[in-house]
């Protein structure tokens, strides 16, 4: 079966707990054709590069697809048709990724960061790179 990353964003006026029912209802259109969701992320509100029917902010969710291009089609036209999803890409891959996807990564990696190595140094904590 062939596989696929797919992205929607839902508008920013909705809940999160909305956005997962809208996840959930797509997963079950899948499974009804023949397909499965290997991999759900949620994203979480981001800005968006330009304004998208009146929307500056979106919630992103992730799926990796393991499915017929008949459902593929299905979800699509169902996305299409929902006035929630502001955009959608869907995308063949040759395998999909096992672990966290680069903006999860990008997130957790995010945490671990320093925010300010002056005050860091004030606390008496060693920071490499700031001289005393």
């Amino acid at each position: 079966m062939p596989l696929y990353e797919t992205v929607f964003i839902a508008r920013q006026d909705i809940s999160s707990a909305q956005v997962d029912a809208l996840a959930d209802q797509f997963t079950t259109i899948l499974g009804e054709h023949g397909g499965q969701v290997t991999k759900r992320e949620y994203w979480g509100l981001r800005n968006l590069a330009y304004r998208m029917k009146k929307n500056r902010k979106g919630h992103y969710v992730l799926f990796n697809v393991e499915a017929p291009p008949a459902a593929l089609s299905e979800l699509e036209r169902n996305m299409r048709l929902n006035e929630d999803v502001l955009r959608y890409l869907s995308v063949r891959v040759e395998e999909l990724e096992a672990g966290p996807s680069a903006i999860m990564q990008a997130r957790n990696r995010g945490d671990d960061r320093r925010r300010d190595p002056y005050r860091d140094r004030e606390e008496g904590l060693v920071v490499p790179g700031v001289e005393e």
